[in-house]
């Protein structure tokens, strides 16, 4: 028997359909190496060969697109957390239905679906609500606030290297060589690249 004559062969593009909504997610609020975003197009692309042979839902595609308008309406609201949710509940919605039906039963076996369903609820809540927060978040130290500061070199600067002020490491650069431990004054900032001359 081939893969896709498999009854499980439904429930296998079912978790690849779920794996690249989930990478996808994360993918917008995360953005990076690229990995991701590569992910979830390999994902969807295999769900979307599996689309030839079995046949779609259209209303459960109509799901996906609004569990995918829920989520952009997310990220744009002050408390994300109830768009969130309602995008997972909706994605999961339409992912389960999204095969024809055959004999009076969804494709995706029950149990499966209720596990992914539960999983993809408690993603969006905690994991991709929390990525969504951390973008929104301001950053803990106002570069601007470094400025007539005391730091200490960590690393020599010569001219470029690091100096600690505020709590944090910073790169700074000194017109001078300075040795680690000599104390600094910060005098500017070009991007974040401090501008630093000894203390005296």
């Amino acid at each position: 028997m081939l893969i896709f004559e498999s009854p499980l062969f439904p429930n296998l593009i079912y978790l690849l359909l779920m794996a690249g909504l989930w990478f996808a997610a994360l993918a917008v609020v995360s953005p990076g190496t690229g990995a991701l975003e590569l992910m979830t197009l390999v994902a969807l692309a295999a769900v979307g060969l599996a689309t030839i042979i079995l046949p779609l839902n259209v209303w459960a595609v109509v799901l996906l697109i609004a569990g995918a308008v829920l989520f952009i309406i997310s990220l744009q609201r002050e408390r994300p957390e109830w768009w969130l949710s309602a995008s997972a509940l909706v994605l999961s919605l339409g992912s389960v239905f999204m095969f024809e039906v055959e004999d009076g039963l969804i494709a995706v076996h029950p149990l499966l679906a209720l596990v992914v369903s539960v999983l993809t609820l408690g993603y969006f809540w905690f994991a991709i609500r929390k990525a969504v927060l951390a973008q929104r978040a301001d950053p803990r130290i106002d570069p601007a606030r470094v400025i007539n500061q005391v730091a200490e070199v960590r690393t020599k600067l010569d001219p470029i290297g690091s100096v600690y002020a505020l709590g944090e490491l910073w790169t700074a650069r000194a017109e001078k060589p300075l040795k680690p431990g000599t104390k600094v004054k910060v005098i500017g900032r070009e991007g974040l690249i401090l501008v630093v001359e000894p203390l005296v």
